[in-house]
């Protein structure tokens, strides 16, 4: 491959991102990397992480990593890394809310990991596109997941919002 491209696909909840985000990685190579980033909250949620594999087919290769990215190799791939948002709730959580240490930790990782020579396609959620939460916590983390998108976005080479399945190229 021997060129490194970052793209961050954005957008509101239920927006497409993951979809364009795989599609767009399968019209770049035939056997991309899905690394996903969530924790397995219950039953339920195993049993969709395990439909969502079987829906992305034999040609991805399935990588689950909830915190140290930068530790997986994915040199000359095609990664999709979905997504940002749980991603960063893993340090969020750990750290009881705490934001600057959760952003510290979100972007030495994030600096480290696209070290590697591959194409990265972060997938994350705007967050505070919607109206401003009552809640102290939730708003800390809207706070954090805004800077956390904004280091990602000044890093990438493309950036695209979903809104209702369809993007726009905003960079």
């Amino acid at each position: 491959m021997n060129t490194k491209k970052i793209i961050l696909v954005t957008g509101g909840q239920r927006s497409g991102k993951s979809s364009y985000a795989q599609k767009l990685a399968l019209s770049i190579s035939p056997n991309p990397v899905y690394l996903a980033t969530s924790a397995v909250w219950d039953e339920e949620h195993s049993q969709r992480i395990e439909r969502h594999k079987r829906d992305r087919g034999k040609e991805w290769t399935n990588i689950e990593e909830l915190k140290d990215i930068q530790n997986v190799d994915v040199s000359n791939r095609v990664v999709v890394i979905d997504c940002v948002t749980l991603w960063s709730t893993n340090f969020f959580s750990e750290t009881n809310g705490d934001v600057e240490l959760s952003l510290t930790s979100v972007i030495e990782r994030f600096d480290a990991f696209i070290k590697q020579d591959a194409t990265f396609i972060f997938v994350t959620n705007e967050l505070g596109l919607g109206g401003t939460s009552g809640n102290d916590l939730q708003r800390r983390f809207t706070d954090l997941l805004g800077w956390v998108n904004q280091h990602i976005a000044s890093k990438s080479d493309e950036v695209v919002l979903m809104v209702s399945g369809i993007s726009m190229k905003i960079k």
